[in-house]
């Protein structure tokens, strides 16, 4: 059995601000933080794991960009990789994938749907968000998931040089953010993946 820490990660002070920045698409080409999110970044570097919760709490991970074939990027497998482990940690908790910009007809959240069910986890749990187009629509849609399914808070998985914007967006569309995940907390995700596994 992995033996982890996996105390919560308080959001800092003032990040439900309004973010005077514009929102990096769900392609995740972030050209740009909003104000403040360095400090953040710098304040919060990547942490333990965020502690394991039960149906009320949401995994909400953001696509990223798909090749003009359909497939992946690097950058999207490493946010899967992060919200996955967050899933194995966290089994009563549904999954929400979101991602529209579509290539080669299938959509960020289909390819991220995929992927998750091939590394273990029940299509039962997975709620596709397939129209987002940016991170404000990740945020809105979601949010509406989130009250359809009954769920009261989220977890929300993304890049490190995004998970500011994105927390503060989602704050602003009405979801209480109780944690945050980033590749950079589940480095070594094969290790990770086999050990929680084959336990």
């Amino acid at each position: 059995m992995i033996a982890a820490a996996v105390t919560l990660i308080n959001l800092p002070a003032g990040i439900a601000s309004a973010d005077s920045g514009s929102s990096s698409g769900s392609s995740g080409s972030s050209s740009g933080s909003a104000s403040g999110s360095s400090d953040w970044a710098d304040e919060f570097p990547s942490g333990p794991l965020p502690a394991p919760r039960g149906p009320a709490t949401a995994i909400v991970v953001l696509g990223y960009g798909l090749l003009p074939d359909g497939a992946m990027r690097p950058e999207l497998i490493e946010r899967l990789q992060a919200g996955c482990i967050q899933a194995l940690l966290a089994p009563a908790s549904p999954v929400i994938l979101t991602g529209g910009n579509a290539r080669n007809g299938v959509t960020e959240a289909q390819a991220m749907g995929d992927w998750f069910m091939s590394h273990g986890i029940s299509a039962n749990r997975i709620h596709l968000e397939q129209d987002a187009q940016s991170t404000v629509d990740n945020a809105d849609n979601s949010a509406a998931i989130i009250r359809e399914i009954g769920a009261r808070d989220a977890v929300v998985v993304t890049s490190a040089d995004h998970i500011a914007r994105a927390v503060r967006t989602f704050i602003e569309a009405g979801v209480d953010v109780v944690g945050t995940v980033t590749p950079e907390q589940v480095p070594r995700f094969d290790w990770l993946y086999q050990s929680m596994t084959h336990r």
